[in-house]
């Protein structure tokens, strides 16, 4: 495959909670801190990205790519409700000075799953105050930064809450089934087996951290109709951004799966794409773009969401290994905005593969790269590509046993060992800043 063309962002992406360390005020902290815990390990100081900022953007540079997408920790910048930390926001503006300094452009996600604790002991992301607060946080990260953010995610996988949901209600149905990968019907690293066990211990430890059995964060199940606060919020953030910094553009990113049906499956498969994608077209048609999120796909039968196929070769994450996805998903939300009218750019702001096989990683990305520019030859307009991640980081509940990374990191010393995929992905970027 040749290069990409001039203006085509290829990069890779994090997370602040995945790979920064100590987050010690966000929700995720004290949870992983629980006795009850749903957690494999602790993130702890994760992969130290917070200081080795540099060395890892230093990688990313020398391999060729030219974009970072990484996210900005809410819980960091606001600690406390109403109090911001100078220090932190000065951090972040260190990070973003450096990436501009190596000619790398900047994607900031503001929100990528973790709250300030203080928010989840305030409602979380069912309370009609939390788009004020996230407003609010914003607002102040865009004053203090917005010069050096060209483009913003205000929300990662703003319907994985729904996702989740879905999960949850089918769980027993699909566990009297005996179905083995439950946990791989969703594209994040959840313990839906931990989640059931030790109910009632969990929800006491949960009264005394957040003053409820059941706090509300970013990812707990939401029906479609308890998505008003997310979708507020996100209004409320690009009204934000823009009235400050119009020139940024502002999206959403949303996760994908390839869905697709067997015979008598079509009207569940059809169902299950409106609740990932569908529902949320009013709230994205005045966005900048919109972020695809794809790792897999989901076959859907006359019963519901099958297995994959027999003989299937699945990730470590439990789901099928299947670069195709990420081609079908670019079209298909291509075409659906085209037919209610909505014109928008398209960036794949996440998309990989967790194997311990760095030739498997490859060959993934070389079929993926290969389906998204076959949509773009079709005419789907895709400004950029972040394979997820740029590091071997912490996988939320699944610990640091999945390795999504193009670069290994040794935890005992915290050195980093770039791995083949990361020059390969390097290898087809334009030269020149975009």
């Amino acid at each position: 495959m040749k290069k990409f063309e001039k203006g085509f962002l290829l990069g890779a992406a994090t997370a602040a909670h995945q790979t920064e360390g100590n987050n010690i005020h966000s929700d995720y902290w004290l949870m992983e801190n629980m006795k009850y815990t749903e957690f494999n390990e602790k993130s702890g100081l994760a992969v130290d990205h917070y200081n080795r900022y540099r060395e890892d953007i230093d990688l990313l540079k020398k391999a060729g790519l030219n974009a970072y997408r990484f996210s900005i920790e809410w819980a960091r910048i606001e600690p406390e409700e109403g109090v911001f930390d100078e220090k932190e926001i000065k951090h972040y503006r260190d990070v973003l000075s450096y990436m501009h300094e190596k000619c790398i452009t900047p994607v900031v996600t503001l929100m990528h799953f973790t709250s300030p604790y203080w928010l989840i002991k305030k409602g979380g992301w069912r309370s009609e105050n939390t788009p004020f607060y996230f407003q609010r946080y914003v607002s102040y990260v865009i004053e203090k930064l917005g010069d050096l953010i060209p483009y913003v995610v205000t929300l990662n996988e703003a319907n994985m809450g729904v996702q989740v949901n879905s999960i949850a209600l089918r769980y027993r149905k699909m566990m009297e089934k005996s179905a083995s990968n439950v946990e791989g019907n969703v594209q994040v690293g959840m313990n839906f087996n931990a989640m059931m066990e030790n109910m009632k211990a969990k929800a006491g430890e949960y009264v005394t951290l957040f003053g409820t059995p059941d706090p509300k964060t970013f990812v707990s199940g939401r029906s479609e109709e308890e998505e008003d606060v997310v979708i507020s919020s996100h209004i409320a953030a690009r009204e934000a951004i823009k009235r400050i910094r119009p020139e940024i553009k502002v999206g959403l990113s949303l996760s994908l799966h390839d869905i697709q049906s067997l015979e008598g499956g079509e009207d569940n498969a059809n169902e299950e794409w409106r609740k990932e994608f569908s529902i949320y077209l009013d709230a994205i048609k005045d966005d900048d773009f919109l972020g695809i999120q794809n790792y897999a796909r989901s076959i859907y039968g006359k019963d519901g969401l099958e297995n994959p196929p027999d003989g299937a070769e699945l990730t470590q994450m439990g789901y099928e290994n299947y670069p195709y996805a990420l081609g079908n998903v670019l079209r298909r939300v291509n075409k659906e905005l085209g037919e209610k009218g909505i014109k928008k750019t398209l960036i794949v702001t996440e998309n990989g593969i967790a194997t311990d096989n760095d030739e498997k990683r490859i060959a993934f990305i070389e079929k993926a790269l290969e389906g998204l520019r076959g949509a773009k030859d079709e005419g789907v307009e895709v400004k950029g590509y972040f394979h997820w991640s740029l590091l071997d980081n912490f996988e939320w509940q699944k610990g640091f046993s999945m390795t999504f990374g193009l670069i290994a990191v040794d935890r005992s010393n915290m050195e980093r060992h770039p791995k083949e995929s990361l020059y390969y992905l390097g290898s087809f970027a334009p030269k020149e800043k975009v």
